[in-house]
């Protein structure tokens, strides 16, 4: 079956130089954005029942952006003013980038990571006389405590965001004939949703291993699979299938 529409479970790209515009316009196909999940933020006061002072921290590990948000955010609602001297250990170059949107950044302690979680280990274990907080959502990797409890350093885990199942109940007749997922959220999202979800004709869509395990797990068939040495990204995944399936259009 020749593809015409994509369903993308994220919100819409904000930068007009989006590879899925491009790939929209160079292979005809109509794609659709929609987060399948979203984040929330938790209280101020909900952190604090979980035993969280934020003056008795030194160092702050930031794994997303929107572990920024909220940290900066729970700190404003609890009237903290964060000092100084506060050290940042950011998980990549792009959440440390988005830091500047709170602090001057050449002014700042601020430690970066390559990409991956433990890429940070190295750097921590050069301060681990610190005290660290780990703002963090609820789904949170096991191997994220894991490592930093192999470390034997002071550091605390606190929820300050969640991540939430969105409604999707106004896509309950519309056929897409790719869908694509980024995390387990997704498909949990997709059958909290739509609880008697058949794929059929569907084409399912998936970035990483964890995910494609998700899909499996319940019962449906992975077709297209990003990253690999051929496809690094979901785009020129999608692209490659899409010419592939689309040939003689």
């Amino acid at each position: 079956m020749k593809v015409k529409t994509i369903l993308v479970s994220q919100p819409e790209p904000k930068i007009e130089n989006s590879p899925y515009f491009d790939l929209q316009e160079k292979q005809k196909v109509k794609i659709d954005f929609r987060p399948f999940i979203h984040v929330e933020g938790v209280a101020a006061k909900d952190v604090r029942q979980q035993k969280v002072d934020l003056n008795t921290f030194t160092a702050i590990i930031l794994t997303s952006r929107n572990s920024v948000d909220h940290f900066f955010r729970v700190a404003d609602e609890m009237r903290f003013k964060v000092p100084d001297t506060l050290k940042y250990f950011c998980q990549s170059e792009a959440v440390a980038f988005y830091l500047q949107k709170y602090v001057v950044y050449r002014k700042r302690k601020i430690y970066v990571g390559k990409r991956n979680f433990e890429d940070l280990i190295p750097l921590i274990k050069k301060y681990k006389d610190e005290n660290f907080l780990l703002p963090t959502t609820d789904k949170l990797k096991d191997e994220v405590p894991e490592l930093l409890n192999s470390l034997n350093i002071n550091w605390k885990e606190a929820v300050f965001y969640r991540t939430v199942i969105s409604d999707l109940s106004d896509l309950a007749d519309v056929f897409y004939d790719i869908l694509v997922f980024f995390s387990p959220s997704g498909i949990e999202s997709l059958f909290h949703n739509f609880p008697d979800f058949k794929q059929n004709k569907t084409r399912i869509a998936v970035f990483g291993s964890t995910t494609s395990k998700a899909v499996e797990e319940h019962g449906l068939r992975v077709d297209i699979l990003a990253p690999t040495p051929d496809t690094p990204s979901m785009t020129m995944a999608l692209e490659k299938y899409i010419e592939k399936v689309n040939k003689g259009k």
